[in-house]
């Protein structure tokens, strides 16, 4: 079967083996620097990286997309780390974080698996277009943010009890200089090499030739990256270990809360964000991913990464975009990234250690440069402002909150609101008296919560003869507070003495009527429209 999954692939394999190699190195860096953000070894996070690329990429929605260990998930978990480490100094238990970590994935990957099992992936759908550009726009800034993170070395004055002596400077003048001129150069490579070939990734040519040259200049390199956070500058090779949380203090007051709770919002950050880098590679790709399948990929292998020993993690919107753009389509090239990572953890640590620090720095740029939606600067004037607000809100909490749940839940509440009301905007009650006697009201638009009461403020029974008659031709009865609302018109008329009929409804808004209420009169015609209400 993984075979078979492997030969249902959109690529070749020249593209999607080159294109895993570059993604591969891209991986490590990040890797390292969000198992530093979680608080836990640099191999947790590689671990993670194997076990989310090679699950996902294999039977996941989405081929050639990258999964691996991600902020967002690291931010989430860093706490329990933290909580875990403290509980376990206290009872005398070695690296209790760990445990807690471990407990929190496996709940969260049974979380997201039992979303793909009952197919709610496909409510991501509903995300509007707006919310998506600040999404991505937000994400583009994070990584931009976090990049300068690697211009910076720790403070050797640094006072942790001075709060306003900073952990980390800025690096000194010459390394400064060394890390922005490999940068700029591997950035000048990605951009003009495609335009002598596109046989070869300008990704991983831009990595092996910075890499060569950093040779003969002093600069940052993945060793000290290792030296900073851990004090060694050996990347260790060894396998991971299936582990079980058997020490966690469940009875322990508060800790089966802040682990449920923890898995909870990691299941839906990690959900959230691959599932919209999963839309976003289908805009890319002009194709379509499962987003079920995804989510079940998902929760599959951050259920495994916990039991082995990594700390999980979700989609990688830059990983993902390096894959796409270095000719990566299928599956092939997120299982070869995944597996050439594995091997550079087993065997080639010591090359891997040498990379320049900058060119990794100067993918990354690159990638972030490809991922904002440039087009927003644009728009500022010629769409509502209401969208443009919906963008900004989206994007500031993203790069401020780090919250990628929250951002996309507010951009989508702030999209239905602006919705609604531009809706209740639009509905639209036209009057008739061609008829002695009658006065009939032709509605327009579509009846529903939030535009009910101004239709309701316009039917004024002492302004109207003793017979009105209501026309849904051109309108739609969208849900059950419209329903709501015409009997408490019917019932304003009938108190007036005066008779009110509704025409043109759907038969199943009719028949509510009907058993709703012995005060409406409603007409039936063979054109009458056929829709259900919607259930609020």
């Amino acid at each position: 079967m993984f075979f078979d999954l492997i030969r249902k692939r959109n690529g070749n394999w020249k593209d999607d083996t080159l294109s895993g190699l570059t993604v591969a190195l891209a991986l490590v860096p990040e890797a390292i620097a969000f198992s530093f953000i979680a608080g836990v070894g640099p191999l947790v996070g590689l671990w993670a990286a194997v076990f989310m690329g090679l699950i996902t990429s294999a039977f996941g929605g989405r081929p050639g997309m990258i999964s691996g260990s991600t902020g967002a998930i690291a931010i989430v978990v860093a706490i329990v780390v933290r909580i875990g480490n403290e509980h376990g100094s206290e009872m005398g238990i070695e690296n209790l974080g760990l445990q807690y970590l471990f407990a929190v994935l496996m709940i969260a990957g049974v979380i997201q698996a039992l979303i793909g099992v009952a197919r709610l992936g496909r409510f991501i759908r509903l995300v509007p277009h707006p919310v998506m550009m600040g999404f991505v726009n937000g994400l583009a800034i994070v990584i931009l943010v976090g990049q300068f993170g690697f211009f910076k070395m720790p403070n050797p004055e640094h006072n942790p009890a001075d709060p306003h002596s900073p952990a980390r400077i800025w690096m000194e003048q010459s390394g400064l200089v060394s890390m922005g001129f490999l940068a700029a150069l591997t950035m000048a490579i990605i951009h003009f090499f495609p335009k002598i070939t596109k046989a070869v990734p300008s990704i991983l040519v831009a990595i092996l030739v910075v890499g060569g040259v950093s040779m003969f200049i002093d600069t940052k390199t993945i060793a000290d990256v290792l030296q900073e956070g851990w004090g060694t500058r050996e990347l260790s090779n060894s396998l991971p270990v299936l582990s079980w949380p058997g020490d966690i203090p469940w009875q322990r007051e508060g800790v089966a809360m802040l682990i449920i709770g923890t898995a909870f919002s990691a299941a839906m950050v990690g959900i959230i964000e691959s599932l919209m880098t999963l839309q976003l590679i289908d805009d890319m790709t002009e194709t379509r991913g499962q987003g079920n399948r995804e989510c079940l990929a998902q929760g599959s292998a951050n259920f495994l990464s916990g039991m082995f020993g990594g700390m999980g993690g979700c989609a990688m919107i830059g990983q993902s975009l390096i894959n796409i753009k270095s000719g990566g389509r299928g599956r092939w090239s997120g299982i070869v990234a995944a597996l050439t990572l594995a091997i550079f953890i087993l065997v080639g640590g010591p090359l891997i250690v040498k990379i320049p620090v900058a060119a990794l720095v100067g993918v990354m740029f690159m990638v972030v440069i490809g991922t904002f939606e440039w087009s927003t600067l644009k728009t500022w004037g010629r769409v509502p402002f209401s969208e443009i607000f919906v963008i900004l809100s989206v994007t500031l909490i993203t790069v401020f909150m780090h919250n990628l749940a929250l951002a996309v839940l507010v951009g989508v509440i702030l999209s239905a609101l602006v919705f609604a009301w531009e809706s209740a905007q639009h509905v639209r009650l036209r009057r008739d008296d061609s008829r002695e006697g009658v006065r009939i009201y032709n509605l327009q638009g579509v009846l529903y919560f939030g535009s009910v009461r101004e239709f309701g403020e316009r039917l004024v029974p002492s302004n109207d003869p003793d017979e009105v008659i209501i026309d849904f031709k051109d309108a739609r009865v969208a849900d059950f507070s419209s329903l709501e609302a015409l009997n408490g018109i019917t019932e304003r008329y009938k108190a007036a003495g005066k008779r009110i009929r509704l025409r043109h409804l759907s038969p199943a808004c009719a028949k509510m009527i009907d058993t709703a209420s012995e005060l409406v009169e409603v007409e039936v015609a063979e054109d009458d429209p056929h829709y259900e209400p919607a259930r609020i």
